[in-house]
């Protein structure tokens, strides 16, 4: 029985998905080859005109990709948010490269800005990778965009959280050099793992394509189709594959996006407006009218003096799950003394009191309310 009577959030699949990896699988070829393909050209298409895809394992596969996609390496500088998955740390780190980070913009608008980006610009700053968290664009991208391409900077969209997002109708992923997104179970469009590269710029396409696989020329079902009988190296290469049974998956989830973007935001005003007035704040309550949000997670600020932790076993103690995004880097044993929360005032202000409500597609009006009453009562 699970422990949860309202989890943080659930799958959105039916017998399409079943069906989807129950095909691939009485077709007899699992590794990457024609589902991934038609995910990819589905996939580029919900982008928009003229954007090319390549399937990877996981997103953050994807921003490993995209760094070396652009050439970016050792003691290069990368600007990252500083309220972020550690994956953007890590990725950077992992190249040579050293992470710089820009804080976030308000308590309001947890994004990062044109401004906290320039602030940190030196003459080593080889890339800035963009983060539209809680699947909030970032309102300064076409800013920080122009900002890049003037300085000759390369610009990385990590859309994990915001497949669908966009900026007067431009989708989030395709201002910049090399937008990266993450499949993972508890995202919008979910295939348990998974990521996708998208690129307007076919050398690039092509750079990632063979990073994705061993920088080899023709593909293992190419050989096996007897469309080649061997393969070249054009370049070094990883295995960031996608599977067939994933890609399958992907394309039944990609259908279902809009509607379920949709639900993610009308639950997102039900809890804006059982909590308005109260001490608890939603942040990204100001959004411009020429944005477009899918409402990843729902995150919410706790009042200056509330006790987390036990706001989040009170939540427990009623079958409510909870979480925390992001704990801040300077608190990882891997990055202590590297990072400093008086370089990110902001963010470190939210650290301390964000928390992450229930949301997802299938969630009911009466679970958000039962979800704010828990809240409400455990900060009474």
């Amino acid at each position: 029985m699970d422990m949860w009577a309202i989890q943080l959030f659930k799958l959105n699949f039916d017998h399409r998905e079943v069906d989807a990896v129950a095909n691939v699988v009485a077709g007899g070829w699992l590794s990457m080859g024609e589902k991934t393909s038609a995910f990819e050209c589905e996939f580029g298409r919900f982008l928009g005109d003229g954007v090319l895809c390549s399937a990877v394992s996981n997103g953050t596969a994807a921003l490993h990709m995209a760094l070396l996609a652009l050439d970016i390496g050792v003691d290069d500088e990368v600007i990252i948010p500083s309220l972020t998955f550690v994956a953007d740390v890590n990725v950077v780190n992992l190249v040579g490269a050293v992470p710089i980070l820009a804080d976030a913009t308000s308590l309001i608008d947890w994004n990062m800005s044109v401004d906290t980006i320039a602030a940190r610009i030196t003459d080593r700053t080889k890339a800035v990778i963009v983060v539209h968290y809680a699947g909030y664009p970032c309102k300064d991208i076409v800013a920080i965009s122009q900002l890049c391409q003037e300085r000759g900077i390369g610009l990385i969209e990590d859309v994990a959280h915001a497949p669908g997002a966009a900026i007067d109708g431009k989708v989030c992923g395709t201002f910049g050099d090399i937008g990266c997104f993450s499949f993972f179970s508890n995202k919008n469009l979910s295939i348990g793992e998974g990521g996708m590269v998208s690129t307007l710029d076919p050398k690039l396409d092509k750079k990632l394509g063979y990073l994705r696989s061993h920088g080899m020329t023709t593909l293992t079902l190419d050989r096996h189709k007897g469309r080649a009988i061997t393969y070249d190296v054009a370049q070094p290469g990883l295995n960031y594959r996608m599977d067939e049974m994933r890609a399958a998956i992907g394309s039944v989830q990609l259908d279902k996006l809009p509607a379920g973007n949709a639900r993610r935001g009308e639950l997102t005003e039900r809890y804006r407006s059982n909590l308005r007035g109260s001490a608890v704040s939603i942040p990204f309550g100001e959004q411009a009218s020429n944005a477009t949000s899918v409402y990843h997670i729902l995150p919410v600020l706790l009042p200056e003096n509330a006790d987390r932790i036990a706001v989040i076993g009170a939540l427990k103690e009623k079958g409510i799950q909870s979480s925390i995004h992001y704990p801040p880097f300077w608190d990882f044993i891997a990055y202590k003394g590297q990072f400093s929360p008086n370089d990110s005032p902001v963010t470190a202000d939210i650290c301390r009191r964000q928390l992450t409500l229930p949301l997802f597609p299938t969630m009911t009006e009466d679970e958000v309310d039962e979800v704010c009453n828990a809240l409400l009562e455990a900060l009474a």
